[in-house]
């Protein structure tokens, strides 16, 4: 994975800044993430990645890694059960495995 395939103009990126950032977002989110969702103007193909979990897809569009990477941790670990989880997910999207079950992932 090249840093050169980055795609600066994917509005996911500043969601997931966003998300990083605000504690009542990332609430909002986990409450209702459409709702969330709807406020950026994401590409479709953007906006299904994310409904999807489907990292593969967002990477392929340009989404840089190190958001990846912490957008993998709101969506799966949620800072609540380390990091763990949200590698094992993150790994099984861009693989196109199915999504590990909860004692695969480590969750509790």
């Amino acid at each position: 994975m090249s840093l050169d395939g980055i795609n600066r103009a994917l509005v996911s990126h500043d969601l997931v800044q966003d998300l990083k950032w605000n504690a009542d977002l990332r609430q909002e989110f986990e409450n209702d993430e459409s709702a969330v969702l709807d406020r950026y103007e994401l590409t479709a193909a953007e906006r299904t990645a994310i409904e999807e979990r489907d990292f593969r897809t967002l990477y392929d569009l340009g989404f840089h890694p190190y958001l990846g990477a912490q957008f993998a941790r709101i969506l799966f670990a949620n800072n609540k059960s380390g990091a763990t989880s949200a590698v094992q997910h993150l790994l099984a999207s861009i693989r196109r495995e199915p999504a590990p079950g909860p004692d695969e992932a480590g969750q509790a």
